[in-house]
């Protein structure tokens, strides 16, 4: 078996004295579709963040694609092809949606930028229509392709999704799951972190549970669908 392109290896994390991460190991597989699933506070954008150095793991090592970037500064990750939607979006809300695809843009010099701008609004055809609109003014549904849009405008062979389908409605996540699935049939690589376990473990090949900080399961998505335990405590009494 190749190494994988993503390794987390015994990571701990803090918040001042808080441990948020307690020795969290995973793996993502080039070209995968790997889930991470929780309760609300469980740790699982902190793993996202710590990935990105913030916050910094004090314990344990994050390797990408061979290379140990644990200690590399947020902006120089960046540079490596890892891109990152984070948790509540984020978007620059009095620039254009046309700007805060400029602004993902940046990480890869800009120099592709009008291929990849038809590519993203090929992706989601709303944009294409808010082009000129501030991103303020979009529905959440919208601001989270525009979230979307602007981490894959830097080209990245890494994609992380921190919660992508919070707040948002069933038609929208829907959307939003058939995109994912369309980036990892055109060659994506994509990190998930969600609360929907449901979609979540129905689209990822791999999936890992987080409690208190700590991964207390994995497997394939349909092995972690079929677990009573993940069923009862996720799946809304077991749907």
């Amino acid at each position: 078996m190749s190494a994988p392109l993503l390794s987390v290896e015994n990571v701990s994390a803090f918040y001042g004295s808080i441990q948020a991460l307690k020795g969290v190991s995973i793996e993502v597989a080039d070209k995968e579709i790997v889930t991470l699933i929780g309760a609300n506070g469980a740790g699982k954008s902190t793993l996202m963040m710590t990935i990105f150095g913030q916050p910094r793991a004090r314990e344990g090592r994050i390797v990408y694609e061979g290379r140990d970037i644990t200690q590399l500064p947020t902006h120089e990750i960046a540079r490596l092809r890892i891109a990152q939607s984070p948790e509540g979006r984020r978007i620059f809300p009095r620039m254009t949606v046309r700007e805060n695809l400029q602004m993902g843009a940046e990480i890869d010099g800009g120099q592709h930028f009008e291929a990849d701008l038809a590519k993203v609004c090929e992706l989601f055809p709303i944009l294409a229509k808010r082009i000129d609109q501030r991103g303020g003014t979009l529905s959440g549904g919208e601001q989270q392709m525009l979230a979307i849009g602007r981490a894959l405008m830097s080209r990245p062979r890494l994609l992380l999704l921190d919660e992508p389908s919070l707040g948002l409605a069933p038609l929208v996540v829907r959307q939003i799951f058939e995109v994912i699935a369309e980036l990892n049939r055109q060659g994506m690589t994509v990190f998930l972190v969600e609360q929907n376990a449901f979609h979540a473990l129905k689209l990822a090949h791999r999936g890992y549970v987080m409690v208190s900080g700590s991964v207390t399961m994995s497997g394939t998505g349909r092995e972690l669908l079929a677990r009573p335990e993940v069923r009862a405590a996720y799946l809304e009494g077991g749907r």
